[in-house]
């Protein structure tokens, strides 16, 4: 061997100078990785800004749920007002339909009665339209107000006088002038009648008086 050259490496130190590194160096090149990869998922698990993202998301979906609801109970809430009217307002101007079919019958009589000349045929006529007329009535619950010898009922009489009557209670009606109607139980027209009242103090005077006279046997 010359001495000038190069002693040859040993096995040891060959893989120092080869790797640059050595066994201890290696182990800590190897764990630090892992760390950061360990922190970086941590960072990913816990994102406040895509959780408060993803909240807003879901309030949002919410909310217009809510505000597809509330337009559809508007809505239907306007078509039943809309209807109501519409219904009411059909009731009100063809609610006599049947009332006003059955009356036909009676113009069809009254008109026969009158084309028929007078004498019988008129009378016959007219007493056929009127048993047509409160068959009519009856059939849609009108009904006369029996009024002559009850007591004044202010809710279906209106008194048009007073009239004094002996034989009558007074308070009582006397006399019809024109007849009064309600359809179910409700009144249709008041019955316009004479009420009786107590004779004067003078007429009952003479009146007993004229008893008494009477009643003397001698």
């Amino acid at each position: 061997m010359v001495d000038g050259e190069p002693k040859p490496e040993t096995e040891e130190e060959a893989p120092r100078e080869a790797g640059g590194v050595t066994d201890g160096d290696a182990l800590v090149e190897e764990e630090a990785p892992a760390g950061e990869a360990a922190e970086d998922a941590e960072a990913d698990e816990f994102d406040p800004l895509a959780e408060q993202a993803a909240r807003i998301a879901e309030l949002e979906t919410e909310a217009a749920g809510l505000r597809n609801e509330r337009l559809r109970a508007l809505a239907e809430v306007e078509n039943m007002r809309r209807r109501s009217e519409r219904e009411r307002g059909e009731a009100s101007r063809y609610g006599a339909t049947g009332l006003a079919r059955d009356l036909l019958g009676v113009a069809d009589n009254l008109r026969r009665a009158l084309e028929s000349g007078g004498g019988e045929g008129l009378m016959e006529g007219v007493e056929m339209v009127e048993r047509e007329l409160s068959a009519a009535f009856a059939r849609h619950n009108i009904a006369r107000i029996e009024a002559e010898g009850e007591r004044f009922d202010h809710n279906r009489h209106q008194a048009m006088f007073e009239v004094e009557a002996a034989d009558a209670e007074p308070g009582t009606v006397v006399q019809v002038i024109q007849d009064g109607y309600l359809l179910h139980d409700r009144l249709l027209r008041p019955a316009m009648v004479g009420v009786a009242k107590a004779p004067a103090a003078g007429d009952a005077e003479e009146v007993s008086g004229e008893t008494a006279e009477v009643e003397d046997p001698d």
